[in-house]
């Protein structure tokens, strides 16, 4: 399985269960699962949401602004990780199998919100 220093690592080589057993491990490691409890998680990943909108409180940044600064693609960059590790993290407290959950929750989106009706540009909540 691939490691952390493994420059090979990409979105198209890796699965989740490298990541899932990369948080597990780092966890386990600092024995920090007895602050790992669901509201825990959930708060937290609340938190590092709001520290990526922070990042764009005020401004109004084209994609293109942010790709041609580097200090501010690496501070996105490490928000959305810190998302994405306590995501990952709530996964492993719930025993969810990420990859399922997101199909279902796909197809009951494709259900709710129909190409037929919304293939124009046209969104809203059902």
């Amino acid at each position: 399985m691939n490691s952390l220093n493994d420059k090979n690592i990409d979105d198209l080589k890796t699965p989740v269960v490298f990541f899932k057993n990369q948080v597990k491990d780092f966890v386990e490691k600092r024995n920090w699962s007895k602050y790992h409890t669901i509201k825990n998680l959930i708060q937290a990943l609340g938190i590092e949401v709001a520290e990526l909108s922070e990042i764009f409180l005020f401004k109004d940044l084209e994609k293109s602004q942010i790709m041609r600064n580097p200090k501010l693609m690496e501070e996105i960059s490490d928000e959305i990780a810190d998302i994405f590790i306590y995501l990952i993290s709530l996964v492993n407290v719930l025993d969810l199998d990420l990859t399922t959950a997101f199909l279902k929750k796909m197809s009951k989106n494709k259900k709710k919100y129909p190409l037929k009706e919304f293939k124009n540009g046209n969104y809203y909540k059902k």
